[in-house]
């Protein structure tokens, strides 16, 4: 008999589910073929050993690449051979917490029989996890996708292959079919999406446009914040890109965009060149941080942080390749109330 081994990695996220990210893939399964395996299809074989996973679940895995074979690609006809390693990896640790579908009203940008792109509002958390079990976007999701293979069974993550900070707003994409959702969650993994995020940033980067390059991982003083490692000593690799749209003298936008997906990587990475974002309270964006905290400035900021009592960042855009027809599509999201209406009061406050 092989060995098969179930690994999870829950302990390695933030329990108030306060994540960016979806570059992450868990390894679900890994079998040690034993050396008295004939040569059997790879998919045959997974199908043997997998109680719970039908023959198409597994064969577009394989095809996604989500399934590995001594760490390399094959294909459904592969054959097992004595002492191969198999390791199946998807984009969410394993886990047997049930959700429970619950009538949410979601703004739908666009949906088909493959994929759905939801705007999520700031201060919706994503995922169900420790003190939010319920009214959570996944639990919506549950209920408008309720016949989906991916949430059939009360599933953690109907369809969800990446996820936004709660108080992020912006677009998400949700896979329909366990095609889509491994082929999303394998384009992710490879950094093939594209992503743009507009973020209101404290000061003035000194370079129009740059590339933050650090490692990023929790921080060994608080558990619930990211650190950047810039000697990569730990932490995973994590690189953003940013140009400077607007500057208002003591703050400025910025777009950026994503080569990896960490989590509270553009918080984190703002933070450690000195730009955290504009009313980030987890990464001290919620004072004055340029400019003297005094007078009318010292009111005219406060005023503005009643206004976006959030970190100010904005999920704009998703680009990718669209799990069916192959096609490179793009979707736009545009800016919520409060992040205008911030923007709108710099613009009168700095000449």
């Amino acid at each position: 008999m092989s060995d098969t081994d179930l690994l999870s990695t829950a302990d390695d996220l933030p329990e108030d589910d306060d994540i960016d990210g979806g570059d992450e893939l868990y390894e679900h399964h890994r079998i040690r073929v034993d050396k008295g395996q004939e040569l059997l299809r790879l998919d045959k074989f997974l199908f043997n050993r997998l109680p719970n996973a039908s023959r198409t679940k597994i064969q577009n895995a394989i095809e996604a690449e989500a399934v590995q074979v001594n760490d390399k690609a094959v294909k459904p006809n592969y054959r097992v051979k004595p002492f191969d390693v198999i390791t199946i990896t998807l984009p969410e640790p394993p886990r047997e917490v049930k959700v429970v579908p619950e009538p949410m009203e979601l703004d739908i940008r666009y949906e088909d029989e493959s994929l759905l792109l939801v705007n999520k509002p700031a201060g919706l958390v994503v995922h169900p996890a420790f003190g939010n079990w319920n009214g959570t976007l996944v639990n919506g999701l549950a209920y408008h996708l309720s016949n989906l293979p991916t949430g059939r069974n009360g599933e953690i993550r109907p369809g969800l292959v990446h996820r936004i900070d709660k108080d992020t707003s912006g677009l998400l994409v949700i896979g329909k079919t366990e095609w889509a959702m491994t082929h999303l969650s394998q384009q992710f993994f490879h950094h093939t999406i594209e992503r743009t995020y507009l973020a209101l940033v404290w000061g003035v980067p000194k370079e129009p446009q740059g590339t933050i390059r650090g490692h990023i991982g929790r921080s060994l003083k608080d558990r619930k914040v990211q650190a950047v490692f810039p000697d990569g000593e730990q932490g995973k690799p994590a690189v953003t890109h940013y140009k400077v749209l607007r500057s208002f003298q003591h703050v400025s936008l910025l777009q950026c965009n994503l080569e990896t997906g960490r989590t509270h990587q553009i918080r984190a990475h703002m933070k450690f060149i000195g730009h955290p974002l504009f009313s980030d309270a987890t990464y001290g964006g919620d004072r004055i941080v340029y400019g003297q905290p005094v007078g009318s400035y010292k009111a005219f900021v406060e005023n503005a942080f009643k206004l976006m009592p959030r970190q100010a960042l904005h999920a704009k855009s998703l680009g990718f390749v669209h799990p069916v027809t192959g096609e490179q599509i793009h979707f736009e999201a545009e800016l919520p109330a409060d992040f205008e209406a911030v923007l709108a009061k710099w613009e009168v406050y700095a000449p």
